[in-house]
């Protein structure tokens, strides 16, 4: 689920910070648009285009933005259920301009090329669920070959060091699969805000990641957590048994939905310390 709570009290900070009007503020918000992302730190020159890649079950419409030259990771963003929109495009080409080769899906081609959420983040959830359903284990997972294939298939990325993936909100057990997909490719795993990583079922996200052969990151949303209180333990005697690294921290105060800059809950110093982490955790698993 992705909360859609609090527009007030973000644009009341927007306006008296000076930064827009409430009708800018509601304009950007209902487009998707990303605010306020800071510029990465040395930044490096990027290029960027849009691109469709070929799978089994058709022709996904992504975002890929890399380093203007050299080889550099690859790594793969999973959105949530707003989709592909300007917001995780500026996600993707910070990621890039910190020296990553980066590709944004489209996770609902097979329905509908982006933007699928056409009111962005405001678009009420309910409109969106059938898209959501219409995925499973078996397209994450043929989605995941396919998209890491295309990327391995690029100039930019480089051979010779491990591919990460990062999931936002419905993203995140997509990323937990790719990684059970590509086990020998993947290194990094990130999950910001994930639903469903934990079920009762033999193949939940959890169980399968835990056959991989990633180092994880896992950022919890305070109310999630509120939600399910066993995941976090769940998720830690997982991968402990499994003797693979995972860093696993709900974040106080942070609600379902907080990192994306669009979020109607974006809570932007949680959303930079989650995005340290991520950095920290893509320069040791993937350099």
């Amino acid at each position: 689920m992705c909360d859609q709570d609090h527009f007030e009290n973000d644009r009341e900070e927007y306006e008296a910070r000076g930064l827009v009007t409430r009708k800018q503020f509601g304009a950007m918000l209902g487009a998707g648009v990303a605010m306020m992302l800071p510029r990465a730190a040395n930044a490096v020159t990027i290029t960027e285009t849009d691109v469709n890649i070929k799978t089994p079950d058709g022709t996904a419409d992504c975002y890929f933005v890399h380093p203007a030259s050299g080889a550099a990771p690859g790594v793969l963003i999973w959105p949530d259920i707003f989709g592909l929109r300007p917001a995780f495009r500026q996600m993707g080409k910070r990621l890039a301009e910190s020296g990553y080769s980066v590709l944004v899906v489209n996770p609902f081609y097979r329905v509908k090329k982006a933007l699928t959420a056409e009111a962005g983040s405001a678009t009420p959830i309910a409109d969106l669920i059938p898209f959501a359903r219409a995925l499973n284990e078996t397209t994450q997972m043929t989605d995941a070959k396919a998209f890491i294939g295309w990327l391995d298939g690029q100039k930019s990325v480089a051979k010779d060091k491990k591919v990460g993936t990062q999931g936002y909100c419905m993203g995140g057990p997509m990323a937990f699969r790719t990684a059970a997909a590509m086990p020998d490719r993947v290194g990094a795993v990130a999950s910001f805000h994930g639903g469903g990583l934990v079920t009762d079922a033999p193949n939940s996200p959890h169980l399968q990641a835990a056959k991989s052969k990633a180092q994880f990151l896992v950022a919890i949303a305070d109310n999630d957590d509120k939600r399910s209180p066993n995941d976090k333990t769940t998720l830690k005697e997982t991968f402990a048994k499994a003797n693979l690294s995972a860093e696993i921290e709900v974040y106080t105060d942070a609600a379902h939905g907080w990192c994306p800059p669009d979020s109607k809950v974006y809570n932007e110093s949680q959303a930079e310390k989650a995005w340290s982490r991520l950095l920290a955790l893509y320069g040791r698993a993937l350099a």
